[in-house]
């Protein structure tokens, strides 16, 4: 069995926006933080499947909004990181570089593992494999790139036709291929030499901002310049927006992987899907004896080769066949397999209307926990809050809208003016407009409480934090 002597520094890219998956994957918590295919949301499924590897602290680069979510799915599985947040998205390869930059400061010879957060790979032996095979490449200056050998004619994904062999399963890059149209697609399936191009990269990050330097030297200036500037802000590492402003948007394979005479690939067989779509994910879960796949409280009668996923209600099926049926609390999704990919196009359109559906859920996650909307009216909306112990919402107030919170369990620390006093179960208060108010659970359960906000306008942009642990 091939060894990993070689520490490396896994890189974990998680700022996709992941809406081919909406109405389930949206803009405050895409699918990277979802439970899709186990208990365990895709970002902790990637962190999880390195168990294995040599490493060293690994690096999550992600943006400003998620950064709150990666720290609580860290948590909950007990993991370190080092948090990189991105001021603006500027594709993969200022990122990386990003990484690159802090990795050669503290380790010259260190090695990156660059990962997407969102993959599903049900082999990690095979994966294992392949990142060996991938690092003796990278110790000889080689970028490397882990080919996916395909299973099917494939148009969703770019790919990789292999050149001459290096060592086992090694290859160097004859050329990178844009996403064929399907007809390439079946030629490329049957000739052989050809395989899915995954966006995950072993190299050094030396060799990596060499190349970069080498073709990219706006790119490379920029990001060297922003990572001489950053600042530490709790948990995570903030790079300085203005510098990072300056910097071209360019992804690896375009900025140097295309452009380098040090690419290679390592093949890979290990059940791998980038759960591009919801027929992507009906791919890769378990089926029944028709060819379905359900999650939630679902009950099908001669239904057929679909997926139906159920969050909230009671879904029913009948006489359908190769369909996708996915049902939330504010919204619903049915579409044919065939047309699923399409789905881009709707959240377009939303997005175009200003809806909230593309957004955030009706269930919406903070550092301090969560509340979820129970009602919303012209004057009034009534929302369930669950804040984690010890966890405590900053001192505001609001120019627009009252609160009435009624406790439904544990304990709460209240902040109102000039007081502060505490309410258990079944006990309420009220804030006036324009009152200074705090809200803490000093207990060791979680708080939860019913809030009803009445008054003219009931956004959320309706708050001015004077006081906030959590820097925002």
């Amino acid at each position: 069995m091939l060894k990993m002597e070689q520490f490396v520094t896994p890189v974990i890219m998680s700022g996709g926006s992941g809406t081919r998956l909406w109405p389930l994957s949206r803009q405050a918590r895409p699918k990277q933080f979802l439970a899709l295919t186990s208990r365990y949301s895709l970002l902790q499924e990637t962190i999880k499947r390195l168990a294995g590897v040599k490493k060293q602290t690994s690096i999550i680069i992600c943006n400003e909004e998620h950064r709150f979510l990666v720290a609580e799915q860290l948590r909950e599985i007990d993991q370190q990181a080092t948090i990189l947040l991105e001021p603006i998205g500027k594709n993969t390869a200022p990122a990386v570089a990003l990484a690159a930059f802090k990795v050669a400061k503290e380790n010259p010879e260190g090695i990156l593992l660059v990962l997407a957060a969102d993959h599903v790979i049900q082999n990690v032996n095979a994966f294992e494999k392949a990142i060996g095979r991938a690092i003796l490449l990278a110790k000889q200056n080689y970028l490397v790139t882990l080919g996916v050998l395909p299973t099917a004619p494939e148009a969703g994904y770019g790919y990789i036709e292999q050149g001459k062999l290096l060592a086992d399963d090694s290859y160097q890059v004859k050329q990178f291929i844009e996403k064929p149209s399907i007809e390439k697609a079946k030629h490329y399936l049957k000739s052989g030499g050809y395989y899915w191009n995954s966006g995950m990269f072993v190299f050094s990050a030396q060799a990596y901002l060499a190349e970069l330097e080498k073709y990219q030297p706006t790119i490379y200036q920029c990001c060297q310049k922003a990572m001489q500037s950053t600042t530490i802000d709790i948990d995570f590492t903030r790079i300085d927006k203005e510098i990072f402003s300056e910097c071209p948007s360019d992804s690896i394979d375009y900025a140097v992987m295309e452009k380098t005479d040090r690419a290679a690939m390592v093949t890979l067989d290990a059940g791998w899907s980038d759960i591009g779509s919801w027929s992507a994910l009906w791919d890769t879960i378990d089926k029944d004896g028709n060819g379905n796949s359900t999650q939630g409280d679902v009950l099908l009668e001669q239904t057929t080769n679909s997926l139906v996923y159920a969050s909230k209600r009671l879904v029913t099926t009948l006489g359908i066949d190769n369909m996708i049926v996915v049902e939330t609390k504010d919204a619903v999704l049915v579409a044919t397999k065939d047309k699923i990919q399409q789905v881009k196009s709707i959240v377009n359109t939303l997005q175009q209307q200003n809806r909230e559906e593309i957004v955030n859920h009706t269930k919406v996650y903070r550092p301090w926990g969560f509340y979820d909307s129970i009602d919303v009216g012209e004057r009034h909306q009534v929302k369930r809050i669950t804040i984690k112990p010890g966890a405590k919402l900053s001192l505001q107030k609001h120019h627009h809208r009252a609160e009435h919170w009624v406790i439904v369990k544990g304990t709460a620390k209240i902040i109102k003016g000039s007081e502060t006093y505490l309410l258990t179960e079944d006990q309420s208060t009220y804030i006036p407009i324009g009152e200074i108010h705090s809200l803490e659970n000093p207990g060791k359960i979680a708080l939860e409480l019913i809030e009803v906000q009445s008054g003219s306008y009931l956004g959320e942009d309706d708050i001015i934090r004077l006081e906030d642990r959590y820097g925002r």
